[in-house]
């Protein structure tokens, strides 16, 4: 069938940024991006035949950047937003299975949303996580690896745990703090499969700075719902999807082609298909 029924909100509010990248990789793999203004949703301030429903899309992105200016705390404002305008679409949306994913900082709104690491029933919740100031101090922007941990998340359930993807990361409160007992929360996101992807050296190994840039405990570079529906992480995939985007990409190789960009969101896309 083709992709082009797949309808993908990429949510925006002043300040976020890499909504064009988004775009442009789904756009390319065949699916029907949309960049949506949240007052869009809100019915506010926009033209009658601007107004959009969350519930006409098959799958809804945060992308990254700055959102509000990350002033607060990195998404608080855009997920207070959220919460006050679309929630319960929102949570309808995800005790449906359909598709929720942030980038960078669309997984530090999902988690000041608390829908990550979120709860059994889906909702939104009490905020048990949230992202901090790198370890380091400053912004930190290289490319970085990650490695499927072979959780819940559905999209990536056909591939091997510990496939390594190679995604640019940008940010400086990509830090995940737990509320509770760290190594207990560990080890409970880790029992339920949520932990989607952790940090690693470029030959599979425990990474330590600058692999892992953060200083994350446990190496956690993105989680997911217990249902495996919902998920975010601080690497780029947009950033990486083609094969220009590459560090090495004059040194290595042709310069056409696709990076791992490309797989992580080929498999969003083959998951939510199959849905239809």
């Amino acid at each position: 069938m083709p992709r082009d029924r797949l309808r993908i909100a990429l949510l925006t509010i002043e300040g976020t940024n890499c909504d064009e990248e988004l775009f442009v990789a789904l756009r390319t793999l065949g699916a029907r991006p949309e960049i949506v203004h949240l007052k869009q949703f809100e019915g506010r301030d926009v033209p009658r035949t601007e107004v959009r429903r969350l519930l006409d899309y098959q799958m809804l992105l945060i992308p990254g950047g700055f959102s509000a200016g990350d002033y607060v705390r990195a998404g608080a404002i855009l997920a207070a937003r959220i919460r006050a305008s679309i929630g319960p679409e929102l949570e309808s949306f995800v005790r449906e299975g359909r598709l929720v994913g942030g980038v960078c900082n669309g997984f530090q709104t999902l988690t000041e949303l608390g829908l990550l690491p979120g709860n059994a029933a889906g909702r939104m919740g009490r905020v048990d996580a949230t992202l901090m100031t790198n370890d380091s101090g400053h912004y930190e922007c290289r490319p970085t690896y990650v490695a499927w941990a072979g959780g819940s998340f559905r999209p990536l359930a056909e591939l091997a745990p510990g496939t390594r993807f190679l995604f640019p990361s940008g940010h400086g409160e990509g830090k995940l703090v737990l509320a509770g007992d760290a190594t207990q929360r560990l080890r409970e996101l880790g029992e339920n499969g949520q932990i989607l992807f952790r940090w690693v050296t470029p030959d599979g190994g425990w990474a330590t700075y600058p692999w892992n840039p953060n200083g994350t405990e446990g190496n956690i570079a993105g989680l997911c719902s217990r249902d495996g529906n919902v998920f975010g992480l601080m690497p780029h995939p947009e950033r990486g999807f083609f094969r220009w985007q590459a560090p090495d990409w004059t040194r290595s190789g042709p310069a056409t082609g696709y990076g791992d960009g490309y797989r992580f969101f080929d498999a969003l896309l083959r998951h939510a298909d199959r849905r239809l």
